[in-house]
């Protein structure tokens, strides 16, 4: 990482945009043993971002903060990839070199890193909000599984609402486990328009 002190700021931001695009092409690892669903480590943060907002919005807390910690919580996975809990056994990933060299000469430093130790001593609400959503998404993508007919989804989801910290993040989680995951599009147009295909009027 020597030589990348040479380069200016700018520069070093270019390069962590371009570090940060790495994350669509980087997969969650996990499914490979669960036998279905796929998704990038872009698309998880994504819906993790979306969740912190909504549990701050529950509780009454910090959105701004909560949805920071969410949007880089995985920044470090461009270049330690994704570690599952099996990978954990016998592997370790330096999260917190993998971040700083991220950040390094982007100015970026003391605004980022400050939320990654604040996540990651999971001591505040927000933090514990953030940490949730990161599970809610998981839980999600589980229930889209187990609708789908995986029958060892529900053995994984049993494990994943045990992880969960804060009463937002329970209440939320049963409601997305009695909810099949296809309920908002499918139920919302009347029969006739499954039948006829032919859309709905604009006060429908």
């Amino acid at each position: 990482m020597k030589r990348m002190k040479d380069r200016d700021r700018m520069t070093r931001l270019a390069d962590f945009l371009f570090e940060v695009g790495m994350l669509r092409k980087t997969p969650r690892t996990g499914y490979q043993f669960l036998g279905s669903g796929s998704e990038s480590v872009a698309e998880h943060s994504y819906r993790v971002a979306v969740l912190g907002y909504v549990l701050a919005d529950m509780a009454d807390a910090d959105m701004s903060r909560t949805v920071f910690m969410c949007l880089f919580h995985d920044l470090h996975e461009a270049r330690t990839g994704d570690f599952n809990y099996v990978n954990r056994i016998y592997n370790r990933s330096y999260r917190d070199r993998a971040l700083r060299h991220t950040l390094e000469g982007t100015g970026l430093e003391d605004k980022i890193f400050p939320h990654w130790e604040e996540l990651e001593g999971c001591e505040t609400l927000e933090s514990k909000l953030a940490q949730d959503a990161d599970q809610l998404d998981f839980i999600l993508n589980l229930k889209e599984e187990q609708d789908m007919g995986n029958p060892y989804a529900s053995t994984w989801l049993e494990s994943a609402l045990k992880r969960l910290r804060t009463d937002e993040a329970k209440q939320l989680a049963d409601t997305i486990t009695r909810t099949d995951h296809k309920d908002w599009w499918f139920q919302g147009p009347p029969p006739s328009w499954w039948e006829n295909k032919n859309g709905l009027d604009d006060d429908e």
